[in-house]
């Protein structure tokens, strides 16, 4: 994988990411009343520290072998102490360490974050999910589990602002990143990246293609002054004319 990019390119590759919705027989726990809020992603390393380095050594040796730059993020992280002890893992193995922004302490404390690690990747199915303390697998609670949530949104710019401060890279995946006209307003906020589905990227490109970066700021404020998130949208699609 990491050949197929090159030399001068980067790749971002997150340990594992187990528990709840994504059970894997080896790394979950069993019996747990509430897998969401329980042991998952870093989480399962807590109480099994070989899990996390034989990932992160496996990702070593291809990273010696080949000349694209390696990145290496965890998920579920939230404390600044849990990014320092996983930076200092990854850079131990000559690599850059991140971390995904999925749980709302870790977006509050964004500015912390970055003085441990290199860059900030923000889960905004997780994230939203957490904010809004509703399950993203509910259907009944699909209009809580909104990447335009106002209350999101805040912790989105919040963590876009971290970066910016710092000078270092703050991504989005996720449900919101794929969204064209979310897309403009998220790189208004100053996020630096954007993960999707290979059939989102030629819409969200065309979009961000349109509009200038005054646009982009002029659409995250409309939506981040929004009160709720069809008036969010509205606002938006409105400034684009989308």
């Amino acid at each position: 994988m990491l050949n197929a990019f090159g030399e001068g390119q980067y790749v971002v590759i997150r340990t594992l990411d187990a528990g709840s919705d994504k059970p894997i027989a080896f790394a979950t726990m069993p019996g747990e009343e509430n897998p969401a809020l329980g042991v998952r992603g870093l989480r399962l390393s807590f109480g099994n520290p070989g899990l996390m380095d034989r990932q992160l050594d496996g990702i070593r040796i291809a990273s010696e072998a080949s000349t694209t730059e390696t990145r290496v993020m965890a998920p579920m992280v939230a404390t600044v102490a849990e990014a320092a002890e996983f930076a200092e893992k990854v850079r131990a193995r000559g690599l850059k360490p991140g971390v995904m922004v999925e749980i709302p302490s870790a977006a509050l404390l964004a500015h912390r974050m970055l003085e441990v690690v290199d860059f900030l990747s923000i889960g905004t199915n997780d994230l939203t999910q957490y904010t809004m303390a509703a399950d993203r697998m509910a259907t009944d609670l699909a209009h809580l589990t909104d990447p335009w949530q106002p209350a999101v949104l805040q912790l989105i710019a919040i963590t876009a602002e971290a970066g910016k401060q710092a000078g270092k890279p703050v991504g989005v995946c996720g449900e919101a990143a794929a969204d064209p006209m979310l897309a403009c307003a998220l790189v208004g906020m100053g996020i630096t990246s954007l993960s999707m589905a290979a059939r989102a990227v030629r819409p969200v490109g065309a979009q961000l293609s349109r509009v200038s970066m005054d646009t982009c700021e002029a659409a995250a404020e409309a939506a981040l002054g929004a009160s709720d998130p069809m008036a969010a949208r509205d606002a938006v699609r409105a400034l684009l004319n989308a």
